[in-house]
C-alpha cells in the first residue's frame, strides 16, 4: 500500500514538475511579438462574424446530453462485456446478463420517448 501511494506521489509531482516546467520555457523562449491578427480570434481561416453571444437552440443542449448519457452507457456496459465470460463460468453468467438487459430496456425506453416527443428534431 505504501509503494503505490509513493508511486502516485511521485507520478504526480514529476507532472506537476513537467507542466511547470513547460510553460516556464514557453514564457521564457517563446516569441512575444502581439499584434491584432494574432490577438483575433481564429475561425477556420476566416475572419470572425457576427458575434460571439450568439445563442444556440435547445434541442442542440438536449441532442448533446443524450449522446452523454449513451455514452456513460457504453463506459458502463464495455467491463460487463469483457467480464462476462467470468460471470458465465461463476455460474452469475444469466443473472449478470438479466441485469444489463434491464439496463438497456430502460434506457432504449427513455430514448423512445424523447424520439417521440420530438426531442431530437430539429426545425
Amino acid at each position: 500500500m505504501a509503494e503505490a501511494s509513493l508511486a502516485l506521489i511521485l507520478m504526480l509531482g514529476l507532472a506537476i514538475g513537467l507542466a511547470l516546467t513547460l510553460l516556464a520555457a514557453q514564457r521564457l523562449f517563446g516569441p512575444r511579438r502581439p499584434n491584432r491578427v494574432k490577438q483575433s480570434a481564429y475561425e477556420s481561416g476566416m475572419d470572425p462574424m457576427g458575434t460571439a453571444r450568439q445563442r444556440f437552440s435547445i434541442n442542440f443542449y438536449l441532442v448533446a446530453m443524450i449522446f452523454i448519457i449513451f455514452d456513460v452507457e457504453v463506459v458502463f456496459l464495455y467491463p460487463w462485456a469483457v467480464s462476462f465470460q467470468e460471470f458465465l463460468a461463476e455460474g452469475i453468467g444469466m443473472g449478470v446478463l438479466m441485469v444489463a438487459t434491464l439496463f438497456i430496456v430502460v434506457l432504449g425506453v427513455g430514448l423512445l420517448y424523447d424520439i417521440r416527443k420530438g426531442g431530437l428534431e430539429f426545425e
